[in-house]
């Protein structure tokens, strides 16, 4: 991203609340130069643009974050916080193109809640309303012979060793899952395996353009390792293009190209209702399941993602693609507050970088932009 920004004329460097002195109105930011490709530390003036990239996390660190989005809220983001899974499964609900694309979900209160989905569905997750990375997910499968299987991923992303129980053990096991006191939601579980006995999902990235406008950026699949619920690749899961998975259950190109586009358009969907409902958003991860009759469904949604997918599964120019928008998103971002686009940007046409070209003065002007 510093590259790229350097390329369009932005300043971009990474800093944290601890870095920043109040009385000087000064950052000790962490900046990096592409050419030597090494870091170092420098004393730089507030950024025109905040692109704030932490996640809900129980640490101090995140209660300082919270303090200076406080104490700085006059100041210009990109994106302002989205709420927990079960607060965006509710807000979704409520659309009605979008319920059929929903999974069944409960906020989890008592074993009830996990017992009663069972009775409908099986296979339910379990899963922390504020989790990332696929921490902290419990998935829960009914046999025939009425016994549950229990399998998951602990908060440090391990796979826990799978354990089968009877039924009348179900509020035992799931009081001894967590010991964080974390909250959870219940979740129908969807049939993601390949014929492999691999799970698999689809991350869809959505960003705004250098227009201001919503776009797809790409789409990529992800396979988890053997014996894991979900196929994150911080949890060992390897990357995959979307067609070559979905190839493996879909055999017409033309249903393939349906999918595509209604997962297009369902994605780019949600992100404008969600910055709708709670403000600026700059880039949403939609984490998408595709079952064996070409129905989507929405797993969750990531306002902070990676983009590392896309390099993984061998789509370079995506990849490429996902670090360039945020920051041509917010140069048009600041250059809309500040009135210095013309009226052609609030077009619906969307726009590479290489289609907008500087007058001078602009040119001037974007030499002392800078994004935090």
């Amino acid at each position: 991203m510093t590259a790229e920004g350097k390329r369009i004329g932005l300043s971009v460097y990474v800093f944290t609340p601890q870095d920043v002195d109040d009385d000087a109105g000064k950052i000790h930011a962490q900046v990096y130069d592409p050419t030597a490709k090494k870091w170092s530390r420098r004393w730089v003036r507030f950024p025109n643009v905040i692109y704030d990239r932490c996640r809900i996390q129980k640490s101090y660190r995140f209660e300082q974050l919270l303090a200076f989005r406080k104490r700085y809220g006059h100041l210009h983001f990109l994106n302002r916080p989205l709420r927990n899974k079960w607060t965006i499964s509710r807000t979704l609900a409520r659309i009605p193109s979008f319920r059929q694309h929903l999974p069944v979900t409960k906020l989890y209160q008592s074993s009830e809640d996990v017992a009663s989905l069972l009775r409908r569905f099986p296979t339910v997750y379990l899963k922390p309303i504020n989790g990332t990375g696929g921490r902290g997910i419990l998935r829960i499968d009914r046999a025939k012979d009425g016994t549950l299987l229990l399998q998951g991923r602990n908060h440090s992303r391990s796979i826990v060793k799978p354990k089968r129980i009877a039924r009348g053990s179900l509020s035992a096991a799931l009081e001894g899952w967590d010991k964080r006191g974390d909250r959870y939601i219940v979740q129908q579980g969807l049939n993601i395996k390949l014929r492999s006995g691999r799970v698999h999902d689809y991350r869809m990235l959505v960003q705004k353009n250098s227009s201001g406008h919503w776009e797809l950026t790409g789409c990529a699949g992800r396979v988890g390792p053997l014996r894991s619920i979900t196929s994150n690749l911080h949890g060992g899961g390897e990357a995959a293009s979307m067609n070559a998975l979905l190839r493996q259950s879909i055999d017409s190109e033309d249903e393939i190209r349906k999918i595509r586009d209604t997962a297009e358009r369902f994605g780019i969907g949600v992100a404008r209702h969600l910055e709708a409902t709670y403000g600026a958003l700059c880039e949403l991860a939609l984490d998408l399941a595709i079952d064996r009759d070409g129905h989507i469904w929405l797993i969750e949604v990531n306002p902070k993602p990676s983009r590392e997918v896309f390099k993984k599964a061998g789509e370079r120019e995506v990849y490429r693609r996902a670090i360039m928008r945020p920051i041509e998103y917010a140069l048009w971002a600041y250059r809309e507050k500040r009135g210095l686009n013309s009226s052609k940007s609030g077009s619906n046409r969307s726009h590479d970088a290489e289609d907008w070209k500087p007058t001078d003065d602009e040119e001037t002007d974007r030499t002392y932009d800078s994004l935090g």
